[in-house]
């Protein structure tokens, strides 16, 4: 009886081990279950990719470019139309994220310099060398996750506002900058800090910045800061999409020389993209007064463009280029210059955002009424693109 009672005690505690290995395994299969499903997301959410990257780009001006006029003269006293080939410009694109909200760029920036440059004590290139810069260097803090996509904050060298827009539309900077740029009223990008803002629906975006004024290539002289601010509508992006392309823009920058001394310009403009077309139109007033001693000299001018194209399925396009500029430097003095572009392009196949063109243009310029007079100048060249 003895050996029978401990066996049933041992088989009690053999039954009650059983019930809570049991009860325990249930649980240690039930708890990782109820973790998972607390932190699985929502049915149609996508976590945001926080893994840093980083890309390596490159853009590439090239060109051969022949003058008509003016004529110059050799080391002999030949007359001659010079003809040079040369590398306008030579981006290395770095780019990446730090998370889906921090990004960043760095662009060095490879351009043949005019003039000497001193690089130190007893130290100087000079204009037939090609010059290493940075043009880009910014960190990007993303708002999409607050605000509408596209949405965000730069800090360092950047671009400027209008000029970031305007080559998205003005595919052709390679073969010259845009009007206003080429007229030297403002910088193509610049150190400060700047916010966008992109409208909902694709109503149009907003973009404002304080900057140093100078440009990239400069230093900061003195204490006065520009405020540049572009804003852009485009009316019919819900509706009628015929002119789903058509947008209006207005641009003002304002900075001082110097105290008291203005430096603005305000800029408006309506561009056009389609299928078969993108053209534009912009209008311009200036005023300079480099010195509170000197005169406050008021500037205007314009211009238009058109890029009429024949695309193809494999993302090649055969493309004009027409352009003219009309500038009155001083509006006080019945002097002016203007400049017309007439070229044909070949944009080859390609995908996402790389591009490669060739395209053969002629670029005139005549001066009325300037003193000294100036001779009309006249180029035709073939212009090279690679953006990749």
């Amino acid at each position: 009886m003895v050996l029978a009672a401990c066996c049933r005690g041992e088989e009690a505690r053999v039954v009650r081990s059983v019930r809570l290995t049991g009860i325990f395994g249930a649980l240690a299969a039930f708890v990782p279950s109820v973790v998972l499903a607390q932190v699985t997301p929502a049915a149609g959410f996508t976590p945001p990719d926080d893994t840093p990257s980083i890309r390596v780009g490159v853009t590439l001006y090239a060109d051969y470019t022949y003058t008509q006029n003016p004529q110059s003269a050799d080391a002999d006293g030949n007359t001659i139309n010079p003809g040079a080939f040369n590398v306008g410009r030579s981006y290395i694109n770095v780019t990446g994220n730090i998370s889906h909200i921090v990004a960043f760029r760095i662009t060095p920036d490879i351009v043949r310099q005019s003039g000497l440059l001193t690089l130190g004590p007893g130290s100087s290139v000079s204009n037939d060398s090609l010059v290493f810069r940075i043009k880009y260097a910014f960190a990007q803090i993303n708002l999409d996750d607050w605000m509408t996509r596209g949405s965000w904050v730069r800090l360092g060298i950047q671009q400027s506002p209008l000029l970031d827009y305007e080559e998205n539309i003005y595919r052709y900077r390679f073969q010259g900058t845009t009007f206003t740029e080429r007229e030297g009223f403002y910088n193509s990008s610049d150190a400060g800090a700047s916010f966008h803002y992109n409208f909902p629906s694709n109503y149009g975006d907003v973009h404002v910045g304080v900057y140093n004024g100078e440009g990239y290539a400069k230093t900061d002289p003195n204490d006065q800061k520009a405020i540049e601010i572009r804003g852009s509508a485009r009316p019919f992006a819900r509706n009628m999409p015929i002119l789903r392309g058509l947008r209006v823009t207005g641009f003002y920058f304002g900075d001082n020389y110097i105290k008291d001394a203005e430096r603005t310009r305000a800029v408006g403009q309506v561009t056009f993209e389609s299928t078969y077309l993108a053209a534009g139109f912009d209008a311009i007033k200036a005023h300079d007064q480099p010195s509170i001693k000197v005169a406050d000299v008021a500037a205007s001018g314009w211009s238009w463009w058109a890029t009429p194209k024949k695309p193809f399925p494999n993302g090649s396009s055969w493309e004009a280029l027409l352009r003219y500029d009309h500038l009155r430097p001083n509006t006080g003095v019945d002097a002016d210059r203007t400049r017309a572009i007439v070229g044909v392009a070949y944009w080859f196949p390609h995908q996402g955002a790389v591009s490669t063109a060739l395209l053969l243009d002629y670029d005139g310029q005549t001066f009325q009424n300037f003193a000294p007079a100036q001779p009309a100048q006249k180029r035709i060249a073939v212009h090279g693109l690679v953006n990749f």
